[in-house]
């Protein structure tokens, strides 16, 4: 079963090779195959030159790279790895170093169980490592993920986590929109309406960034969040 893994870059020059240095010592004995699309969101910092000299330094590894000229956003990125995937299975992964690729066999074994066709990690399930941040950014998720399941009828704990796995034909018959930070609630809406889907949930952990640290999503996305949440279940359903 290939595993495709892709990853929206929005200047993390700081990171980005450090994550693909997890993700290519990742242990494949069982003969997966892994693939890695990384999409660089028009940075202003060297991000792109560094996943350039990457790709030359590593010229084995199976990584390919996509450059929009100019930020159209985290969705607009992921939308761009997401058509290129060729895995039978397709993750979300930050290019930050915040969620940890050790853990895609936790998010997997639903799956190659037969038991799911779609997998979240969840930072508020389980007892892993989750560094200790911002008190009203966590009301704000645990809010906004009550609002989501409130209109899908799911129960999920964290619907704005990064770490989302789907079965590859599932998540490329979404049609999906969203530039933005709006991924995040558009994709859980049309996910929950394809008929007979297998939503699971696995426990992950959590080393979250401050804003000095680089994090970027600020309270404006919190109300597109809730737009999109209405959008995407009511009035844009097709």
């Amino acid at each position: 079963m290939k595993l495709s893994v892709v990853i929206p870059v929005y200047n993390e020059a700081d990171t980005v090779a450090a994550i693909l240095d997890k993700i290519l010592a990742l242990d494949h004995g069982d003969g997966q195959a892994v693939e890695i699309l990384l999409v660089d969101d028009g940075s202003s910092d060297p991000s792109g030159e560094i996943i350039a000299e990457y790709l030359q330094s590593h010229p084995q590894a199976d990584i390919r790279a996509y450059f929009h000229e100019k930020n159209r956003g985290k969705g607009a990125a992921l939308q761009t790895g997401i058509k290129e995937a060729t895995g039978d299975l397709v993750i979300i992964q930050d290019a930050d170093l915040e969620y940890d690729p050790d853990e895609y066999s936790l998010l997997m074994q639903p799956i190659l169980d037969g038991h799911a066709d779609v997998v979240y990690g969840s930072r508020y399930l389980g007892g892993n490592p989750h560094r200790i941040l911002f008190f009203w950014h966590s009301i704000g998720n645990r809010l906004l993920t009550l609002f989501s399941n409130f209109m899908t009828n799911l129960n999920l704990t964290d619907v704005e986590t990064c770490y989302k796995l789907f079965r590859r034909e599932i998540l490329q018959g979404l049609n999906l929109k969203e530039k933005r930070f709006g991924f995040e609630p558009e994709v859980t809406a049309k996910m929950s309406r394809v008929p007979g889907i297998r939503i699971y949930e696995v426990g992950i952990s959590y080393y979250g960034r401050t804003y000095a640290e680089g994090k970027k999503v600020n309270w404006k996305d919190g109300f597109r969040t809730i737009y999109c949440i209405l959008k995407y279940n009511t009035w844009s359903r097709k």
